[in-house]
């Protein structure tokens, strides 16, 4: 198919929420065989147009066209006909079912007179099939189960779940958010060969590196409204930054951060049989210790081992001079030991809970007086939760599922803020949010830190982890190799070397 034809257009499309104009009279156009990249900050309107395009708000107005035909997509069955398909940020998969079942759920081929049985041999031939297109054939079993397949491996699952379908428009909501950057550049290759088979890429994304590198054009939305279309060719950083902000952002930058000298928390041997293995470290007051690793590493294991999500099998834990034995989430909150999630929606937030329940969860002891909880106790934590993050829209009442991920993820950290912890173990905590509310969270951080508490930093964004740790730890195959220090120098090359294995460049090695 040539480029020059139009597979997507949608005019003048809007959609009112009570209180609310969340896409505002929005014109957008896709090419079939191009790579359209849409952006602007949480709460902009991105998910809410595409929601429409995949069929979940039949009241919008406007209309859409598809490859020429004017359709109305009030149900995500017609959407589905129409040609549209969704890779979505939040999987949806069935755990306790094989790679092959997510892939064909609802289409599994069957046979037998009356087709009651499941054919399984054509199951997994299209299953490998269908693996290939995705570039993890020979990689995983088909019959595996999703529980023991990686967070990396499930988005393209995902992925090759959707593309089943056949579709002629793809929308991809932040495919990059829980994957390495090997993986974001075989995921790179894959959007290519789906280009040229004419299927158009709607490709949703924080990450300006990505979309400079995969996409053709790129469209900006604020505050519900198109601010501008144009080829990547014709943009900058800056300028793209300008328009999705509405003003220039800089870069957040550190500066130089104090020595820390009094350790809170020593780390021995700390093991979960096949996560993590032998880890020790010490962790100083008021320092933020990055944790670098790639997928698999064991990074997460180890914040959850930590914060007593996960059971630990041996190992010791001194927490300001004293050995604790971690048992669960609550007897180590209680310590001062916090956790925030990377799986904030289904970990780490009741997303139909209204925002002020969220944010006040993890300190209903501290509201309560003989044993009856007063919300009202609350209202002053949520007001400068709501303000110091800025957070919108802010309305402690509304239930958090309205809310942007980026906006989620604000919400999740003001619920362990408020908790006072001493340290604060944050994985993957800018994840899915913009460049305007990235900042904030590191600005939040970093107050932390000089006001004494200690970071634990989980992160696969190299950036962040360059610009905001005093000290980087790399983790490797469950085991801890060796640290960065920032006294000594250390740049987003030194981490990719040290993550893949290059002894050389680390300042300390275990």
């Amino acid at each position: 198919m040539k480029e020059s034809v139009i597979a997507l257009k949608m005019s003048g499309v809007g959609k009112r929420f009570p209180g609310t104009i969340a896409v505002n009279n929005v014109d957008f156009e896709v090419r079939a065989g191009e790579v359209h990249a849409l952006m602007g900050e949480n709460g902009a309107g991105k998910s809410t147009l595409m929601k429409i395009l995949a069929g979940y708000f039949p009241d919008y107005t406007g209309e859409i066209t598809i490859h020429g035909e004017n359709v109305r997509l009030n149900t995500p069955l017609r959407a589905k006909e129409a040609g549209v398909g969704m890779v979505y940020q939040e999987l949806s998969i069935a755990y306790n079912r094989s790679v092959e079942e997510n892939m064909f759920a609802g289409n599994i081929p069957a046979k037998g007179r009356f087709g009651w049985f499941v054919d399984r041999a054509a199951l997994r031939e299209q299953a490998l099939q269908s693996l290939a297109g995705v570039k993890l054939k020979g990689r995983i079993d088909p019959g595996a189960p999703m529980k023991n397949i990686s967070q990396h491996e499930s988005q393209l699952i995902e992925m090759a779940k959707v593309m089943n379908e056949a579709p002629r428009i793809l929308v991809m909501d932040e495919p990059t958010s829980a994957i390495s950057r090997s993986e974001v550049e075989m995921l790179f290759e894959i959007i290519e060969d789906i280009k040229k088979k004419g299927v158009a890429v709607v490709y949703i994304s924080h990450h300006l590196p990505e979309v400079f590198t995969v996409a053709d054009r790129v469209t900006v939305l604020r505050d519900g409204r198109r601010i501008d279309t144009r080829p990547i060719t014709e943009v900058s950083r800056e300028s793209l930054v300008e328009m999705m902000i509405g003003s220039k952002v800089e870069e957040f930058s550190r500066g130089e951060a104090s020595q820390r000298n009094e350790t809170i928390l020593e780390v021995r041997n700390l093991t979960r049989y096949g996560f993590v293995h032998e880890i020790s470290f010490d962790l100083h007051r008021g320092e933020i210790l990055g944790v670098a690793g790639l997928a698999g590493s064991g990074r997460t294991e180890l914040g959850r081992c930590l914060c007593g999500a996960d059971r630990v099998d041996y190992g010791e834990l001194i927490l300001e001079g004293e050995h604790v034995t971690v048992k669960t989430m609550g007897q180590m909150l209680k310590r001062g030991v916090a956790y925030l999630t990377e799986n904030r929606k289904t970990e780490g937030l009741a997303l139909r809970l209204p925002n002020s329940r969220n944010i006040l969860a993890a300190i209903i002891p501290r509201l309560s007086r003989f044993g009856f909880h007063r919300a009202r106790r609350g209202l002053s934590v949520v007001r400068n939760m709501f303000h110091n993050l800025a957070v919108s829209p802010r309305d402690p009442g509304t239930p958090t599922s309205n809310l942007s991920g980026g906006n989620q993820q604000k919400i999740l950290l003001a619920k362990w803020l408020s908790a006072k912890p001493k340290i604060l173990i944050l994985d993957e905590p800018t994840r899915g949010v913009d460049v305007g509310a990235k900042r904030l969270i590191h600005e939040a951080v970093v107050r932390l830190a000089e006001s004494g508490v200690s970071i634990i930093l989980l992160s696969s964004d190299l950036p962040e982890l360059v610009v905001l740790s005093d000290r980087i730890t790399v983790m490797r195959r469950g085991h801890l190799i060796g640290d960065l220090r920032r006294v000594h120098g250390f740049d987003e090359g030194k981490v990719l070397l040290a993550v893949n294995g290059e002894r050389e460049v680390l300042s300390v090695q275990y």
